[in-house]
């Protein structure tokens, strides 16, 4: 059944129905709507079989996420901003341990200066800590992945984070269609943990591990994210099956004349200029590029589903034979570039792609279609600066030389 619900509400139900054994909550803006939620459903019954549990911090979260992960329970927690990095240490605890948490982050600035608005600085900097990272286009996205994220972590025994942009998302309303409990139970498997601490047969998780070892762990890790990208998009499809709607998947081509879903190659020999971008300015996005396409200008639209893993074989058939990109990203590497565009021009390395790097939305300034309509025009007459930062307010501030920091490959 189709019904109005804020996004935070909406992640809240998925998550009750997906049977979690354990909740830790610690409220920060933006995502504290999820956990007031899910607390709402743990006093009344609603959510049922689950232990709520209010902790002091967010490191405490997700200390307490992990502890219940590793006696057995399926376990869930959310954060945000300096909320994720206080949880830092703990954040790649969760990895090594192999424990399949699954973890909302309602993506919000770093300070400082303290931003409580939107970009992807938080999970970014958490991008290389071993958890699945997967990003939502709007909020039936933002439900809908986390019945994949808790498929594909508990499979894999990897963590995942379900990243949704806050306020944009979490605190927007859109009509919805919610996963049943009994879809949900039909879908997703009964939990069975691969490791349990158990007193009667006593072992030890997360040990300490010298020179000689070391770096074998972290290879058997690299290792099983290999095998990722996989897993997440056969549950995508799985999901997509199921439910009769897609959901999450590796990197996402949108049909440059409807921009809805398109799950079929891009036309042979197409070399339009392609725009590359993850989160909620996807729409955005699609609202400025179709009455370009209407004007009949050669640009179409990919978005990134799966960040972590990164996906480079599925954008590749996703780009096709276009070889000039736009990466508007929602994160900087400082003295870089956007950090998206680096994990672009990584994947693309020797196919002589063109890739200009736009850093748009920082602390969750407007992203406006005519901003973007602008920067798609110039790229497309060649224009383009290498990196640009989107309405930038250029009074006495300086300007890096055009091509500065363009990847050529």
């Amino acid at each position: 059944m189709r019904e109005v619900l804020e996004g935070s509400q909406a992640v809240a139900r998925t998550v009750a129905r997906c049977r979690p054994g354990v909740v830790c909550a610690y409220p920060i803006s933006p995502q504290t709507h999820i956990v007031e939620a899910l607390s709402v459903m743990a006093r009344t019954g609603e959510l049922r079989d689950c232990e709520y549990v209010n902790v002091e911090s967010e490191f405490s979260a997700m200390s307490v996420s992990i502890g219940a992960s590793a006696a057995g329970s399926r376990a869930y927690t959310a954060t945000a901003s300096q909320g994720l990095l206080y949880m830092a240490e703990a954040v790649y605890n969760a990895a090594g341990m192999g424990l399949p948490i699954v973890m909302t982050v309602a993506n919000r600035a770093v300070g400082a200066p303290i931003n409580i608005w939107n970009d992807h600085s938080d999970a970014m900097a958490m991008r290389d800590s071993g958890w699945l990272q997967l990003y939502a286009a709007d909020n039936q996205e933002a439900a809908d992945l986390h019945v994949i994220a808790f498929a594909a972590a508990e499979e894999l025994g990897i963590p995942a984070m379900v990243c949704m942009d806050g306020f944009v998302l979490t605190h927007a309303t859109d009509v919805l269609e919610l996963a049943t409990q009994e879809q949900i139970d039909g879908f997703l498997p009964p939990y069975s943990p691969t490791q349990v601490l158990d007193i009667d047969r006593p072992t030890t998780i997360g040990t300490m591990a010298g020179p000689e070892s070391f770096t074998e762990t972290k290879y058997l890790q690299h290792l099983r994210f290999l095998d990722a990208a996989d897993v997440v998009e056969a549950w995508s499809d799985r999901f997509t099956e199921a439910f009769g709607r897609e959901a999450g998947g590796l990197a996402v081509r949108y049909d440059p004349d409807t921009l809805d879903r398109d799950r079929s190659a891009p036309p042979a020999g197409a070399e339009d200029l392609v725009v590359v971008a993850m989160g909620s300015v996807i729409g955005t996005l699609q609202e400025a590029i179709a009455p370009m396409r209407a004007e009949g200008l050669p640009v179409r639209l990919v978005g990134i589903s799966a960040y972590r893993p990164f996906p480079r074989e599925a954008l590749k058939a996703a780009l096709g034979e276009s070889r000039h990109i736009v990466v508007i990203d929602r994160a900087l590497e400082l003295g870089s570039g956007g950090v998206l565009t680096g994990c672009v021009g990584r994947a693309l390395a020797g196919t002589g792609s063109r890739i200009h790097s736009v850093v748009a939305g920082l602390g969750g300034r407007p992203i406006l279609e005519g901003s973007l309509r602008d920067v798609i025009a110039r790229a497309l007459a060649g224009e383009q600066r290498g990196l640009e930062f989107l309405d930038l307010k250029t009074g006495g501030v300086p300007v890096p030389p055009v091509g500065a920091t363009e990847v050529a490959r």
